[in-house]
């Protein structure tokens, strides 16, 4: 039996919408990340890592994913994923190629059950990296809202090699591509939407002067500070310029694979919602902003199995 290619990680991910961009001085000036690239109407946005960016925003008129970003650890690994991909029947955009972006790097592009676009991508620029005290260092996990919780799960297990870490009762799936307790968490919902998305700080000091530093700039988080149950991760979630939610975390689960076994945590016991007590349950209007804006993502780039390998 043939293993299962697994997607290499997390990169990032690209946001559109209407006037995204002029929301650039917030992500500079309170968030902590910093300007890395600039095209007509596309900005995009480092950490203190050597990833080339971490979070894109693209102006557009509607409000939605551009594409969630993952690497592959090279190109022999690339081919064997999009073998596998195409054995599935997924839609692609054509066979991995030389990106021409300011990127480069080598790859592929595939819809998921949602529409919606994933780009992985190898061999890719890189940049120097800039450690600076509390400051995001990578994208730690992406939660998408679906109206079909188990065939997407299904689908990423299946077809991009992810691997379930635990469910929050019948509500919620974390899976994980590396040793991070999830990368990608889906949320039972009435249409396709992007819940938020989590950056990372490199220690616990570190993600609470960053909630500080919102705080004296005049935000502070919509949930949270707390810790979750799954995961076992603080969080702080704040609302973006533009609506989208976004999120401080740290110290996020290691899992070993030989010995994990994924448990069901449930919903109806606080502690294992917030077990710091500190934050309590998010609010309605906390809910209402994590559902979204329904986003239908990309359904003409779907093609048959036989047009797409063409």
């Amino acid at each position: 039996m043939t293993e299962t290619i697994r997607v290499g990680g997390l990169r990032g991910i690209m946001m559109r919408g209407p006037n995204l961009t002029p929301t650039l001085g917030f992500y500079e000036d309170m968030w902590g990340l910093k300007l890395s690239h600039k095209d007509d109407g596309c900005v995009y946005l480092r950490g203190t890592s050597a990833e080339p960016f971490l979070y894109g925003l693209k102006d557009d008129p509607t409000y939605g994913i551009e594409y969630i970003h993952f690497s592959m650890p090279d190109r022999a690994t690339m081919d064997a994923l999009y073998d596998q991909v195409i054995a599935k029947g997924a839609p692609v955009s054509g066979k991995p190629a030389e990106f021409d972006d300011w990127m480069g790097g080598y790859g592929f592009e595939v819809l998921d059950p949602d529409n919606r676009r994933l780009r992985f991508r190898t061999d890719a620029l890189t940049l120097e990296a800039e450690p600076e005290w509390a400051k995001p260092r990578k994208v730690s996990h992406v939660v998408l809202n679906t109206p079909d919780m188990e065939g997407l799960e299904q689908w990423y297990s299946e077809v991009l090699g992810f691997r379930v870490s635990d469910y929050s009762a019948d509500q919620m799936v974390f899976l994980r591509c590396s040793t991070d307790h999830h990368a990608i968490a889906l949320v039972r919902a009435f249409y396709p939407s992007v819940n938020h998305v989590a950056f990372e700080l490199p220690s616990l000091d570190e993600y609470m002067r960053s909630i500080g530093r919102m705080r004296q700039k005049g935000h502070v988080p919509t949930w949270g500070p707390g810790r979750h149950g799954p995961g076992n991760n603080p969080f702080a979630y704040f609302v973006s310029p533009s609506g989208f939610v976004i999120e401080f975390t740290s110290e996020v689960q290691q899992i070993d694979e030989v010995t994990h076994e994924a448990q069901v945590w449930p919903r109806d016991d606080p502690e294992k919602m917030d077990q710091w007590m500190t934050a309590g349950p998010p609010t309605p209007a906390q809910r209402a902003v994590m559902q979204g804006r329904p986003d239908p993502g990309f359904p003409e780039m779907r093609k048959t199995k036989t047009e797409a390998a063409e």
